[in-house]
């Protein structure tokens, strides 16, 4: 039988390619075919680097035809959102203003470290102008369509890699997650994303949104793949002031160690309140499947979510202070509102911001002496229709881009890490559940989402491109 890569896993392809049953060019031509078909339905691609993959394809095929090992990721097809910087390919972060850029002359580290481990890179993935967002719906680049349903959003403000990574135009990719913009679209296009500890994967040459925020991380459709991405980016990096001087811990060996020792429990009061059925619903048959009844709180996230709300938009106002004093209409109008919001925001109320996240994440680290893993919605409701405004949530309209973050934003504002485990069976579409750690305990989350994907609780499925 045919080797398909379309519907393989990372691993499974580098197996393959590592056996010699396929080769890595053949891979990568028959990825770059599957985007050039569904470009036009999908437009999760800004950038294709063609040259550049079947390149890095045919030197991973010499070094295994010389004996050589090219990596762990050999051969495996991803590629970025586009604000890490691709050699030779303008960094845009989804933006007007940046395409009058010099293209980037060097590849951000993340991308340096997965070519290192044989993964083979594709291009560069639509997203939200300059990460402020959570539709992924962009003036500039056309709006991300979900595989799941062509006229819904992929989510954002990662909505292109979440898009590609269901619809199999890669095995993997990467995207960025400041108040849940991996965990929003894993929800959205039903696969599995991680948000590592704040610090843990390096920055360097990724485009910044809010520095004290952002964090990076990778989608896939499984939990082995996206174990062994994570790991391949791990490590110190001196280019970025918040990388964590830790060690490479790696995850990918016990990821199948089960649940073992590991206590978990269900977010209540504030993530059991308003969204729609599905979300909770979803929650629910993850705590089954893992035999979970225990309920614990986190003090008053509703204060946490604000907060980071008035640290997102003062960040991200005083960075783009300069280009909304020289060229203001050529933002999205929405995205300069929030900019120049913040960039007016008091100096005081950022600090007082501040000074509640310490505090607050005390809190949290007190509710982790008495449970490892935590469970909770990652997004109110399944993904809304393109053009969306509104949905109802605790029996009232809200504004939806504004309120889709009400579960993520609470989390990043700690700096946790978070798998997002897709759930296809509360609904026609597919919405994600939160498994949140203490920090630095991606490898327990992946222990967790290991045992659901082998339950059949949560599995992401190559996507049948419905209309």
């Amino acid at each position: 039988m045919m080797f398909d890569p379309v519907a393989a896993t990372t691993l499974e392809i580098s197996s393959a390619v590592r056996a010699r049953q396929v080769t890595a060019r053949r891979v990568a031509e028959i990825s770059l075919a599957r985007i050039a078909a569904t470009h036009r339905r999908l437009n999760a691609f800004t950038t294709v680097t063609e040259a550049r993959a079947l390149r890095e394809a045919d030197a991973i095929d010499a070094a295994l035809a010389a004996g050589r090992d090219p990596g762990p990721l050999a051969g495996a097809p991803y590629a970025v959102k586009n604000l890490f910087d691709l050699a030779d390919v303008v960094t845009t972060a989804g933006s007007k203003i940046n395409r009058d850029d010099p293209p980037a002359t060097t590849d951000a580290t993340a991308v340096t470290r997965l070519h290192a481990a044989g993964a083979i890179c594709l291009g560069a993935l639509n997203m939200g102008e300059y990460a402020y967002d959570f539709t992924n719906e962009n003036c500039h680049d056309g709006n991300v369509h979900n595989p799941r349903d062509l006229t819904r959003s992929a989510g954002g403000s990662s909505g292109g890699s979440a898009a590609a990574v269901a619809a199999g135009l890669v095995s993997f990719a990467l995207g960025t997650d400041t108040n849940g913009s991996i965990r929003v679209p894993s929800s959205f296009c039903g696969i599995w994303g991680l948000k590592p500890t704040y610090g843990r994967l390096p920055r360097t040459g990724s485009f910044p949104f809010v520095d004290s925020l952002d964090h990076i991380g990778p989608f896939a459709r499984s939990v082995g793949d996206l174990a062994a991405v994570y790991d391949a980016m791990q490590g110190p990096d001196a280019g970025d002031h918040a990388c964590a001087q830790r060690p490479v811990e790696t995850v990918s060996t016990g990821v199948g160690a089960g649940l073992g020792g590991l206590r978990v429990a269900v977010l209540g009061g504030y993530f059991e309140s308003g969204g729609e059925p599905p979300a909770h619903a979803a929650v629910s048959a993850v705590a089954a499947a893992l035999g979970v009844t225990r309920r614990v709180e986190l003090p008053v996230p509703h204060l946490a979510r604000a907060a980071a709300y008035l640290i997102t938009a003062t960040e991200a106002g005083q960075f783009h202070l300069g280009r909304l004093r020289t060229r203001a209409a050529d933002f999205e109008p929405p995205i300069r509102d929030r900019l120049l919001a913040g960039a007016l925001t008091p100096a005081v109320w950022y600090l007082q911001a501040q000074k509640f996240r310490t505090w607050w994440r005390e809190q949290v680290r007190e509710v982790f002496r008495n449970v490892d893993v935590l469970l909770a919605p990652a997004t109110p409701l399944a993904a809304p229709v393109l053009g969306q405004d509104t949905f109802v949530f605790a029996g009232r309209e809200v504004p939806l881009r504004a309120s889709i973050g009400l579960f993520t934003q609470p989390i990043t504002f700690a700096g946790l890490p978070v798998v997002a485990a897709p759930v296809h069976s509360v609904g026609p579409l597919p919405v994600a559940v939160q498994l949140i750690g203490a920090p630095w305990s991606e490898g327990a989350l992946l222990r967790v989402a290991r045992v659901l994907e082998q339950a059949g609780a949560c599995t992401a499925p190559v996507a049948a491109l419905a209309s």
